[in-house]
């Protein structure tokens, strides 16, 4: 894309497609399956966390000398390269898993879209196997610079929004005119600390909007733009959210939402639309998350050429010189993404991913509660972000902890491995600029 090609609509478009892109289709089961008939509050309460977590970036964008996202933010308004880099190795590896959770939703559907449990003469299991190839295939694509025009993007925006909005309307009229509908009152009486629990499940639902700062040169007036574009897509998609997932799980038993999670709301669909309704939810998943795929795959790569041109990547993963993404860093993203979308489970991906995010978007909350002396920001509303996401992190692992003690065990375990490979870098880092300073004054 050229430089100011992108206006205020393609910028709405890019933003609420990379939070409806797949999010709706790969969490939402996860989700219902945590909270039952309470996760349409769940998605309530995450929204209200994630559009503070907006004015926090938005705000410190307008405040940056620099265009950026939030290793940016950290260097010019903390001063610490090394919490920078770690942040955005953080947020590297959130998308990576994000990209893996769009990957497995779109062989999930793919395989009950064209009936295929397993490929034809390979005998191969369909789900990992269209996975793998799909991430694959944008990887090529990427590599070799194609990327959907502004047009495009709208196009397919549009289309899987208005089907998922046509899905919601449509699906609420059903379940209160059948009786049906569930707004889950008593359970959250009962269990009230249930719905923040699965909002913090659901939080990786809510990234996307920020991928347009890293895009900011391709953007017309971006401060302006970008601000009003965050504006627009986070409360629009929360309440896209809030509504299919009153229709879920309204339709759906708790029992269908465990067993098939990865196709809840296809599910749900059916019930009022029947093998039509199936099929067109199915048909939207699969544009939403392949075109979720390319869009984060592109944006990650050019926000991980910034992190190297800054020597916050090894040199060996890309060239910060390169003309657009480069290869060996599109190459090395998809082959993690290939890695966890292959042999994760759904749960395990979301939740790891949802876990990154909470972390950056709180520490992006805080950052911004530190500038609340600026006449540019009101100290409540990045307040609010930040005890959200410091609430959101221990109710996620506490979750983990007493239900899903395996993922528990894998999230940790990739976390420390992270960890550990960025001090070893900075270290190293910081040893070398320290031997080549003493020879210098040799």
């Amino acid at each position: 894309m050229g430089e100011g090609t992108l206006g205020l609509g393609e910028s709405v478009s890019f933003a609420l497609g990379g939070i409806i892109g797949g999010g709706i289709f790969a969490v939402l089961g996860v989700v219902a399956k945590v909270a039952g008939p309470t996760a349409w509050l769940a998605y309530f309460a995450a929204g209200i966390v994630a559009m503070c977590t907006g004015y926090s970036y938005v705000k410190l964008n307008q405040l940056s000398d620099s265009r950026g996202g939030s290793v940016t933010f950290i260097e010019e308004f903390v001063g610490r390269p090394t919490l920078a880099g770690m942040v955005g190795w953080a947020l590297v590896v959130g998308y990576i898993g994000t990209m893996a959770m769009y990957g497995f939703a779109f062989g999930a559907y793919f395989g009950r879209v064209f009936g295929l449990s397993t490929i034809p003469v390979l005998g191969l299991p369909t789900r990992p196997v269209v996975s793998a190839l799909v991430v694959v295939g944008f990887v090529g694509l990427n590599v070799l610079g194609a990327r959907e025009s502004g047009v495009a993007e709208d196009v397919l925006v549009a289309l899987k929004v208005g089907i998922v909005v046509l899905f919601g309307v449509v699906g609420i009229w059903f379940a209160y005119s059948h009786g049906q509908l569930k707004l889950g009152v008593s359970e959250a009486v009962r269990h009230p600390v249930g719905p923040f629990v699965a909002a913090a499940v659901s939080f990786v639902s809510f990234e996307g909007w920020q991928l347009l700062m890293y895009d900011q040169d391709s953007i017309e007036n971006p401060v302006e733009n970008i601000t009003k574009a965050v504006y627009v897509s986070i409360p629009v998609a929360t309440l896209i959210y809030v509504a299919v997932a009153l229709v879920t799980i309204s339709l759906v038993s708790q029992g269908q939402v465990a067993k098939h999670p990865d196709v809840a709301l296809a599910i749900a669909a059916r019930r009022f639309a029947g093998q039509i309704g199936y099929l067109a939810i199915g048909v939207a998943a699969l544009f939403s998350t392949a075109s979720a795929i390319n869009a984060t795959m592109f944006s990650t790569a050019l926000f991980s050429k910034g992190m190297l041109a800054d020597g916050l990547l090894p040199d060996e993963i890309g060239d910060a010189s390169a003309e657009g993404p480069p290869t060996r860093t599109l190459l090395v993203i998809g082959l993690f993404t290939v890695a966890f979308t292959v042999y994760g489970s759904l749960e395990a991906i979301t939740e790891f991913a949802s876990l990154s995010f909470i972390v950056v978007f709180g520490a992006m909350s805080y950052l911004a509660f530190r500038e609340r002396d600026s006449e540019e920001i009101s100290a409540a509303v990045p307040a609010v972000g930040l005890v959200g996401s410091a609430a959101f992190l221990p109710l996620l692992i506490w979750h983990l902890y007493t239900a899903q003690r395996d993922i528990l065990v894998l999230v940790v375990g990739i976390a420390v491995v992270v960890l550990l490979l960025e001090l070893l870098y900075f270290e190293r880092k910081s040893v070398l600029e320290g031997v080549s300073d003493v020879k210098k004054r040799m």
